[in-house]
């Protein structure tokens, strides 16, 4: 849901999203707008499971890295996303930043479909991700597939009965994608 219509730049929205009216809600800038984060409890908890068993095949295996979730922004191509959930692995950010949005995009990033996205807003969030050199995950609760991309390759659809995996950025990570639409 869009709440503000004329495009802004950066810095506006930078100073929109600091006003103390605006601290205990999340925005995106998309496009040159103003976009409200809504999320459904479902796509919620969606996001959680995929969050859970990444921050589990990180832990064990011994590997470091900060997954984050829908509070978590970051500046991509010059504009301002909340991922879902997010993977920066340790050697590319050592600590978590406390900027609102970090300036170091994540290796992996996971959007889950909500009611309030629009086809256009995810298909640029896609190429703008794909830019950044992030792997991008869109997770489809309905239709219980996700879409992966990976920057230089085509795209690929895996369904409920396959199984995701991690690729170059989380090597040796397997998920039934059944397992993520489980209640």
């Amino acid at each position: 849901m869009a709440i503000q219509t004329r495009r802004m730049s950066v810095e506006e929205f930078d100073r929109f999203v600091a006003l103390p009216e605006n601290a205990e809600r999340l925005f995106e800038y998309i496009g040159g707008e103003v976009v409200e984060v809504v999320l459904s409890q479902r796509a919620s908890a969606i996001a959680y499971n995929i969050g859970f068993f990444i921050k589990l095949y990180l832990r064990t295996n011994n590997m470091s890295g900060l997954v984050t979730g829908a509070d978590g922004g970051y500046e991509i191509a010059g504009e301002r996303y909340i991922p879902d959930v997010a993977y920066v692995s340790r050697a590319r950010q050592a600590e978590p930043s406390d900027q609102p949005y970090s300036p170091i995009p994540p290796d992996l990033v996971v959007e889950v479909l909500s009611p309030s996205n629009t086809p256009h807003e995810i298909r640029l969030k896609v190429v703008n991700y794909l830019a950044a050199g992030c792997t991008v995950w869109i997770v489809d609760p309905d239709r219980q597939v996700v879409e992966v991309y990976t920057p230089g390759r085509g795209g690929r659809t895996v369904h409920a009965g396959e199984t995701l995996d991690g690729g170059e950025v989380l090597p040796g990570f397997t998920l039934a994608v059944k397992d993520i639409f489980a209640a």
